[in-house]
């Protein structure tokens, strides 16, 4: 027997540590996963299943106007209740928690309710209990961060936005991530008066600058007021309930709801990480090598705590790759490559491979090509939509090197352009492939005159 209660216990039931458990225990260990909030983690719970519920409900806004050109009559009385979304959604969550639970006890993994800490390098508690494994695996991922200031208490964030007890008539979004701008659209397309705030001059950094730029103008059509350049200096709260919003400009705005989306850190504080001599960086995340080892040689770490891509599909790979790690010894092989990615704001981003800018740091010899034009389904409903496709390429070598889209299921479309650089397409392939039409996906392989080199 074993000295050990567990060969394997998991902090964290998010998407990373669900994985590694059911894995580790199909494989034979004997598996422990301890959570204290979420079952499922943040993807589930606060994270990308609820968000795009709600993006696609308030999606149905502009269906029911556009639907009157097409001859659907007496659409304009919809009226939007946000307690039977709120609360469906809620229902939806439920669900899904009860079916995580249930995978986890199918595959024969213990499940403990509770705060975890590390007491050892092998040791864990929970509450007054303490649990030895051969291995601990740290997949806790991560946490929204608000910095302080007079108000902060008053500011919600995507923890707490799905259940708000009343939907906000006016709502100020904080930010110029991805969460910021889909929660914009979001409350914008529910009816909110919606403002989006950004320190900086252009939200969505890192994305292509032609895309940020685009994605701007769009929701400016859409009624949300973008405010750049703009920093919340404090908030008061009113006698009404609202919220007086100053700003460092010296302007006011008085809104119902303040959501702050300005970045996540890693949900590491009080696991006892740096009392056992695992390192652990300034800004929360934990040192790990090619094999997700700590530098304690019994810990372990994936998923958004290491500090990689904060993305549900990266984690699940990590989680496959670590324990085949274990079974076989080799190296855990994941490729960071050309990881396609989507903004659910409306109109959606969908992205794969280099921005523009990125193919010209790294010195490669660009061609772009370009296409911005009015889908087919707004000739009719003359609503004033445009989609953005872009092609980066290497003159050099003619692969495609990035593909970016701004439009309609512009995440759907990406991902098979997303196996196609995979597999090294070059420019000529997408020339030779047929496009189905009428889509808007064809314009991926109809792009022949290149908009600059």
């Amino acid at each position: 027997m074993s000295e050990f209660d567990f060969d394997l216990f998991v902090i964290g039931a998010g998407s990373g540590g669900v994985r590694a458990a059911r894995m580790a225990a199909a494989a034979g260990m004997r598996v422990a996963v301890a959570e204290d909030r979420y079952m499922g983690g943040t993807c589930v719970n606060v994270g990308c299943v609820p968000k795009k519920l709600f993006v696609y409900a308030s999606s149905y806004r502009e269906s029911f106007e556009d639907a009157e050109a097409y001859g659907w009559e007496g659409q304009q009385g919809a009226r939007f209740a946000w307690p039977t979304l709120r609360d469906n959604n809620a229902r939806e969550i439920a669900r899904l928690n009860g079916i995580y639970r249930n995978l986890l006890s199918n595959s024969g993994v213990q499940i403990l309710n509770g705060r975890a800490s590390l007491v050892g390098r092998q040791q864990v508690a929970i509450g007054d209990d303490t649990y030895s494994a051969e291995r601990i695996l740290v997949a806790t991922g991560g946490w929204p961060q608000v910095p302080e200031f007079p108000g902060s208490e008053y500011v919600i964030t995507s923890n707490e936005v799905f259940s708000l007890e009343v939907f906000p008539r006016r709502v100020l979004v904080v930010g110029g991530g991805y969460i910021a701008v889909e929660f914009a659209g979001i409350f914008a397309g529910l009816g909110a008066e919606t403002h989006l705030s950004y320190r900086g001059e252009l939200f969505l950094r890192g994305f292509d600058n032609d895309v940020r730029k685009f994605v701007r103008d769009e929701m400016t059509k859409k009624g949300t007021l973008l405010r750049f350049n703009h920093r919340v200096a404090s908030i008061e709260k009113q006698g009404d309930g609202s919220l007086l919003v100053h700003s460092d400009d010296g302007s006011e705005l008085q809104v119902d709801a303040v959501l702050y989306a300005t970045g996540r850190k890693p949900n590491t504080k009080d696991l006892g990480l740096e009392k056992l001599g695992v390192v652990v960086h300034k800004d929360g995340t934990i040192g790990v090598d090619d094999n997700f080892r700590s530098s304690v040689t019994s810990i372990y770490a994936l998923g958004d705590v290491t500090g990689g891509p904060e993305l549900t599909p990266v984690a699940l790979a990590e989680a496959m790759a670590l324990v085949k790690h274990w079974q076989t010894g080799n190296t855990a092989e994941i490729d960071y490559n050309n990881i396609p990615t989507a903004v659910f704001c409306q109109p959606n981003i969908g992205t794969v491979g280099l921005t523009e800018e990125e193919a010209r740091q790294a010195g490669i010899p660009v061609v772009v090509y370009k296409s911005d034009f009015k889908a087919m389904r707004h000739s009719v409903s003359g609503r004033d939509e445009r989609t953005l496709m872009k092609l980066v390429v290497d003159r050099d070598t003619d692969k495609v090197v990035g593909a970016h889209m701004v439009g309609p299921d512009a995440g759907e479309i990406i991902q098979g352009l997303a196996v196609a650089m995979k597999a090294g397409a070059t420019k000529r392939i997408f020339d030779q492939t047929i496009g189905i039409h009428p889509t808007a996906a064809e314009e991926f392989v109809t792009m022949r005159t290149p908009v600059a080199d």
